[in-house]
């Protein structure tokens, strides 16, 4: 209940920004929409060749480099789309905490400056991800658990990288030692996240739930695939506003790291409890 309550905090000041740049929200929406094509680009080929399961411990090499290359391919393109997009609102973000007033224009000609270190991380990242996908393919339940407890702790470490890719134009290596020496020095040693963005999200997630099963309660399929579009539509409004509220609060986060003052509309006690 504590660590809700500070992440309802967190979102709540991370909200005060996103309410004066409304227009925030175009980038993860943007950032959606090429995400799903580009799967659809690589699932509906591999789906028609019959090649989309992972190849079993008898597969032939050149099955297995056939896969996981794709796969590798297909992570590289969407860590490259998501980090884009996110750094564009890292940089309005950085601006409208700097007293600024950024436009969509700012925070793509600031991603779009940065496209080699941008592309660079995403290589790292999909090597990362590549990894711990043939951890957890070939041993099942350890596999699974061990690359659980690999990622979460690559989440931590690199929770700043995008920042500091951002304003400090750093290279991925330097952004990422960068990253974890900036988390160290202001929370210490044995790190976890204090917050949970996705477990708010999943509550605020219940009333399309709860629209659905009423739609269905009505026993009418007009009055079903009204409520089903309406937790449709609500459901992708409550994904946009999580991932810009996520990117403000690593831009927040990564300045009071750096220069140890709270910015403008967040409480120190709120960003220094962010991590234990």
């Amino acid at each position: 209940m504590g660590k809700i309550a500070r992440t309802w905090s967190l979102m709540s000041e991370c909200w005060q920004v996103l309410k004066q740049d409304k227009s925030l929200l175009v980038f993860p929406l943007i950032s959606g929409i090429c995400c799903l094509l580009l799967l659809a680009s690589f699932a509906i080929p591999l789906y028609t060749t019959g090649n989309w399961q992972p190849p079993g411990h008898a597969a032939t090499t050149q099955r297995q480099v056939a896969y996981y290359g794709t796969l590798f391919a297909f992570y590289v393109c969407n860590y490259f789309i998501v980090v884009f997009f996110n750094a564009a609102i890292v940089a309005c973000a950085a601006s409208r905490m700097g007293g600024g007033n950024p436009t969509i224009g700012d925070g793509l000609r600031a991603a779009t400056s940065r496209l080699p270190v941008i592309a660079g991380w995403a290589l790292v990242s999909a090597t990362v991800g590549l990894v711990l996908r043939i951890i957890e393919d070939r041993s099942e339940k350890v596999g699974q658990i061990v690359a659980g407890l690999l990622g979460m702790a690559w989440t931590v470490v690199s929770f700043l990288v995008v920042p500091i890719l951002v304003i400090e134009n750093k290279g991925p290596i330097a952004a990422l030692h960068d990253s974890t020496a900036l988390l160290k020095k202001t929370w210490g040693e044995q790190l976890v996240g204090n917050f949970s963005f996705g477990m708010i999200f999943f509550l605020l997630a219940i009333p399309a739930i709860g629209l659905i099963i009423l739609g269905a309660a009505a026993g009418s399929a007009t009055a079903l695939i009204v409520c089903v579009g309406l937790a449709v539509i609500y459901l992708i409004v409550l994904a946009l506003v999580q991932s810009a509220l996520q990117a403000i609060f690593q831009t927040a986060l990564y300045l009071y790291a750096r220069d140890g003052q709270v910015p403008p509309g967040f409480h120190a006690d709120v960003l220094g409890t962010a991590m234990k």
